[in-house]
């Protein structure tokens, strides 16, 4: 664990000392500021016909998240073992006595920690809502709960591909293309229970749709089955990165 956390604390730094990292800050602020903006005129002009558990869905289950998302995730990510391998560093960290395991572990922490930081100014958008609600129903918190929970959800599986597609290349931008393109496929079939086609089909890609996760989230619906879905993909693409750290040991 003492080599865990000193990993940890060398990951944060060099996440929070990179201006990429300042620049998706920044991005992500600027969308979902837009999303916000948005949703406070939605409700200015037809508060009256909007629900508690729909206003949560615009603010974090809305097309402005995943635009956040398939930016932000990869930009995270791209340096966390592609830049080391690029510069030299990688090798060097790998004589060390830590386990490869330890060594993606501490990496994947310290993004998925920076994502969530990425989100800590929006719980300001709920509160400035309880202030500026004489309009329209009032915001369900087990909703908002749920809502960020299934953000954090699908974040973290995110952030778990991104880590992924590092490990197998040197290149950042080519790293970040790669953990782009796996969150865009995602994002994509998510619509698939939308398109019309048999029942069985229908049914089968809803549990594997991240848009109508997010949305049954933001209603406060919290199943088992999106959480073992993200939980499990987010632990098969760590192994995957350890696996493949493990090989390029010994070329």
């Amino acid at each position: 664990m003492r080599s865990f956390g000193v990993l940890l604390r060398r990951e944060l730094g060099a996440i929070f000392l990179s201006p990429m990292a300042w620049t998706a800050l920044t991005f992500f602020l600027a969308v979902m500021g837009t999303s916000f903006w948005m949703l406070l005129d939605l409700l200015s002009r037809g508060a009256e016909r909007t629900e508690g558990g729909e206003v949560i869905g615009q603010l974090l289950g809305s097309i402005f998240f995943w635009l956040a998302l398939l930016i932000v995730a990869p930009v995270i990510t791209m340096r966390t073992i592609a830049e080391e391998r690029r510069s030299g560093t990688f090798e060097m960290l790998m004589t060390a006595p830590v386990r490869d395991g330890t060594v993606v572990l501490a990496k994947y922490t310290a993004a998925l920690l920076f994502y969530a930081v990425l989100w800590l100014p929006t719980l300001i958008y709920p509160l400035t809502l309880r202030l500026l609600r004489p309009f329209g129903a009032p915001l369900d918190g087990g909703a908002l709960a749920a809502g960020y929970l299934g953000v954090m959800l699908i974040g973290a599986a995110a952030i778990a591909a991104g880590v992924f597609t590092s490990s197998i290349t040197r290149s950042q931008v080519t790293a970040a293309l790669g953990a782009f393109a796996i969150i865009c496929v995602f994002f994509l079939a998510g619509f698939l229970p939308y398109i019309p086609h048999g029942e069985t089909v229908a049914r089968t890609a809803h549990y594997a749709s991240g848009v109508s996760h997010l949305l049954d989230f933001a209603r406060g619906v919290v199943d088992t089955r999106p959480i073992a879905f993200y939980l499990i993909n987010t632990a098969w693409l760590l192994w995957a990165t350890v696996r493949m750290t493990e090989a390029r040991r010994w070329k």
